[in-house]
């Protein structure tokens, strides 16, 4: 049923040719990311070509009982970004194409939840996590769908910035601008206005792109609409004590410190020296626990479990009370819901969340102050299943908002 394969970059036009489609790729040196202009494609691999009714058996295993009305063509795109320093990269992202006739396709962008191992991400794994397969989700139902993997997960070059909203922008904006071209290799077009959702970080990096969408931040298109789905919206107001204080269980609020400090100190410099930030026997190996070799669950083995067994008494008090460096990266990322939206914006939160509180939307939805913005909750759920209830409700929504012409 899968076909994944990798193609040079030689020659002239390579075509990638599916059941029902075929992509062309330009003629670029992938190692080179300083060629070609920002969503400029590199590369485009198969990942998934399926029949309608293989569409429904793919989405059935993962138990998904949405509506499909087509089959899909699922490409790894391989495309020209830049780094948190606004330096040029490359990134990888998943366009999911689906099987219509439609000369102009709805899209959606879908933002995936957090994630450290760089083969999790959703153009490369297709088992083990549900990305992938939600991405194709919304296709089957006829929009084209887009997920970016971020910078350095997936194909992606370096380290993977968690939770930096401007890179988590422009990775999503040039991986949109890198599908335009792919869908006009069949004579397609991608309609202006977007639909956008995600979930956990991917809830924060679907608000942030949204933000951008309206402020015609991305050449060419806008925002349709917004459903982020149990995001970590408010960090300094909300996730951050909460992390402290035990409304963040101990395990998840372990993994999201250390996680966020080793990311953000490549771009900030929040330390000189681990040991600053993190207690031993953790601050000699934590750095090279984030390589994008490890999934979650084995960091997880190998950190403390509390944060206060993690955290110099320096950080927990910059954590509580941040300034310099540390606030400066917090600031960054943290007015992602600092707008007022002019399109319909649903934002789906868990009471029972130990991950990501239920008060973070309440702060988003406090902070957008708009007629247009109403809070979903989605009840006595963890994060894990907020997710698993909220994305059918999210594709209906859309069915509703911008249906497929």
């Amino acid at each position: 049923m899968f076909r994944t394969r990798r193609f040079a970059v030689v020659g002239a036009l390579v075509l990638l040719c599916g059941a029902s489609a075929c992509v062309a790729e330009p003629k670029h040196d992938a190692t080179d990311p300083g060629q070609g202009e920002r969503g400029t494609m590199v590369s485009a691999t198969p990942v998934a070509q399926l029949s309608t009714e293989e569409t429904a058996a793919y989405l059935a295993k993962g138990n998904f009982s949405t509506p499909v009305l087509n089959g899909v063509d699922a490409y790894r795109i391989d495309y020209r970004t830049i780094t948190a320093a606004g330096k040029p990269t490359t990134a990888s992202g998943l366009v999911v194409l689906p099987r219509t006739d439609s000369p102009r396709l709805r899209t959606v962008s879908f933002e995936h939840g957090t994630l450290v191992l760089k083969s999790d991400a959703p153009s490369v794994n297709n088992e083990s996590r549900p990305d992938q397969a939600r991405t194709i989700m919304f296709a089957a139902a006829g929009y084209a769908a887009i997920a970016p993997d971020y910078l350095g997960l997936g194909d992606g070059q370096g380290d993977h910035p968690y939770t930096h909203a401007p890179t988590e922008v422009s990775a999503s904006a040039d991986l949109l601008i890198a599908a335009k071209s792919v869908a006009a290799q069949q004579h397609r077009e991608l309609d202006r206005d977007i639909l956008v959702t995600g979930f956990s970080q991917g809830g924060h990096a679907a608000m942030a792109f949204g933000k951008a969408l309206q402020a015609d931040e991305v050449p060419g298109f806008g925002l349709a609409a917004l459903a982020p789905v149990s995001g970590p919206y408010a960090l300094r107001d909300v996730e951050t004590p909460a992390g402290l204080d035990g409304r963040v269980a101990p395990g998840p609020a372990v993994f999201y410190f250390a996680y966020w400090l080793t990311a953000m100190n490549r771009i900030y410099h929040l330390y000189d020296n681990p040991a600053e930030a993190f207690q031993e026997p953790y601050a000699g190996k934590i750095e090279g626990l984030f390589d994008g070799t490890r999934n979650e669950l084995t960091i997880a083995t190998l950190l403390p479990i509390t944060p206060d067994l993690l955290l110099t008494p320096k950080f927990v008090e910059l954590a509580k009370h941040p300034t310099g460096a540390v606030l400066k990266a917090i600031t960054d990322s943290d007015g992602t819901c600092d707008w007022t939206p002019r399109v319909p914006v649903r934002l789906y939160a868990a009471t029972a969340d130990r991950n990501v509180p239920y008060a973070n939307a309440e702060h988003c939805l406090q902070a957008m102050h708009s007629a247009n913005v109403t809070l979903h909750n989605l009840g006595d759920l963890d994060h894990t299943n907020s997710a698993r209830v909220a994305m059918p409700q999210v594709l209906a929504w859309f069915q509703q908002q911008i249906p497929v012409s």
